[in-house]
């Protein structure tokens, strides 16, 4: 055993997620293991070095916007995966499918008569101030009353092993294509291992999604029109628009491809002519899709697009609205929504939270500032928010006036120990802090990714994962013990 793989005297201060207290490789972790002991540190480093190169020949980058700039990166990946078994995945999937019909439920509920608000179950005043409700959805009934079509929730293990719930993303979650490209990059890298155990695949999610989205269609057809709708190569997530496009043999549009016509219908300009479009799934913020309804100075989105769906004469997925329910104030309700709608318990419990918004909540969360994380309700990609334990105590004061100032905005929770996993660095294998975002189709029998994106701090000790602050990605391994994965 080279002293790069020398697992005994690997070491991590919570939860790991491949390796066990007692140095051992756990169950779903022993094959890989093994293997990675029966590298030597060159060849590791050729290992790493190759899917750093698979990375850059394939074009997998994301963009990070700094100092008034769109610079294209290489999305920093890291070659030893993390494993999960089975039997573990299999009630993480039935939390996540209970969690997005419930939410979807809700969102449903919100546009329509509110029985959840009439009933007390969640408070109206937090629709009042909510900046992603749309008031020019009420009333309008998708097909099927699903609205968030594609969630991507975010899963954190806290170092007793508990998973919960850390966020939902309902308006345009994104990262689907990193995993898919991370398992292609780790074949290529550790061939031999797939051979030997049993890993189950991701690489169904381009077609289960193309099959939800053709199922939306409002005209009965073999062959819908479906476009994916995107801001343009700026976006920071462009990469993955133009690859899922590819993989669906969808087309990759922007608001100038596409005009509403007299009849309120969206049709797509093409040498050919007009083309009707059926289904749009768009990648594009809701306060910019139609300049008619939203922003009128939007040149992103397409005038009379709101006029066409409401007319159920083309879908969108996810809906305009469904980010009522990505909020993360919103979140603290998500269990008592499964309770409501579903008369269950929520089988993957949530982060015990603190709205601000309440007054006993508030001065905790102040007086305790110190301890806590205190987010903005909307924000993503780790913006805006304070982790206690280690900002200034010039950060606490400011963030605190801020929140006084604003209570509805905000919510607390406990600092967790976030469980790590084994991570190739320039000094070695050290344990470095993750999350998991899966991916989860809503229909009829909702569909679960096997796994997901497993986002992963690339600096020591940091909580932060978000590509957008500096972390980065593993492929992740759903290993079925039962069927030789051991």
């Amino acid at each position: 055993m080279t002293e790069l793989t020398n697992w005994a005297r690997y070491r991590s201060s919570t939860y790991d997620e491949l390796i066990g207290p007692d140095g051992k490789p756990r169950p779903a972790a022993r094959a890989l293991t093994a293997y990675l002991s029966g590298l030597t540190a060159a060849e590791l480093a050729d290992r790493r070095l190759a899917a750093e190169l698979a990375i850059k020949s394939l074009g997998i980058t994301f963009t990070v916007y700094s100092e008034g700039r769109n610079v294209d990166r290489a999305f920093p990946f890291d070659v030893i995966p993390r494993t999960i078994e089975r039997s573990e995945w299999d009630r993480t999937e039935a939390g996540l499918k209970q969690r997005v019909t419930a939410l979807n439920c809700f969102i449903a509920d919100i546009y329509g008569k509110q029985h959840i608000v009439r009933d007390g179950i969640f408070p109206g005043e937090l629709l009042e101030k909510s900046v992603n409700f749309r008031p020019q959805c009420v009333g309008v009934r998708p097909a099927g009353d699903i609205w968030a079509h594609i969630c991507g929730s975010d899963l954190v293990r806290d170092s007793d092993g508990t998973i919960y719930v850390l966020e939902d993303n309902l308006r345009v979650p994104s990262g689907v294509s990193y995993m898919l490209e991370n398992r292609m990059v780790n074949k290529r890298v550790f061939p031999e291992i797939f051979e030997s155990s049993t890993i189950l695949p991701v690489d169904a999610y381009p077609a289960e999604l193309y099959d939800m989205l053709a199922n939306l269609s409002p005209r009965p057809a073999d062959q819908p029109v479906i476009g994916l709708l995107t801001p343009g190569i700026f976006n920071s997530a462009y990469f993955e628009h133009c690859y899922l496009a590819l993989q669906m043999g969808v087309e990759l549009v922007e608001g100038p491809d596409l005009f509403v016509g007299d009849d309120d219908c969206c049709y797509m300009r093409t040498i050919y002519g007009p083309q009707r479009v059926d289904v749009l799934y768009r990648r594009i913020d809701d306060l910019f899709i139609d300049p008619e309804v939203f922003h009128p100075d939007s040149v992103l989105g397409v005038p009379g697009l709101m006029r066409a769906w409401r007319a159920g004469n083309v879908a969108l997925a996810n809906a305009p609205g469904a980010g009522v329910a990505d909020d993360k104030v919103v979140y603290a309700y998500v269990p008592e929504m499964i309770r409501y709608y579903l008369q269950q318990d929520a089988i993957l419990p949530n982060v015990p939270s603190y709205l601000c918004m309440r007054e006993d909540d508030r001065r905790y969360v102040l007086d305790h500032i110190d301890e806590l994380v205190i987010k903005p309700a909307n924000e993503s990609g780790g913006y805006g928010m304070l982790i206690g334990p280690r900002a200034t105590k010039a950060e606490r004061a400011a963030f605190a006036e801020r929140l006084r100032a604003d209570p509805r905005n905000y919510m607390a929770q406990p600092t967790l120990a976030i469980s790590t996993a084994p991570t190739l660095t320039d000094d070695g294998i050290e344990p470095r802090h993750l999350d998991l975002r899966p991916f989860i189709l809503a229909r009829e029998e909702p569909y679960v990714t096997t796994g997901g994106l497993t986002r992963v701090a690339m600096t020591k000790d940091s909580l932060v994962v978000n590509s957008s602050q500096g972390g980065g990605a593993k492929d992740t391994w759903v290993v079925d013990l039962d069927d030789g994965g051991n």
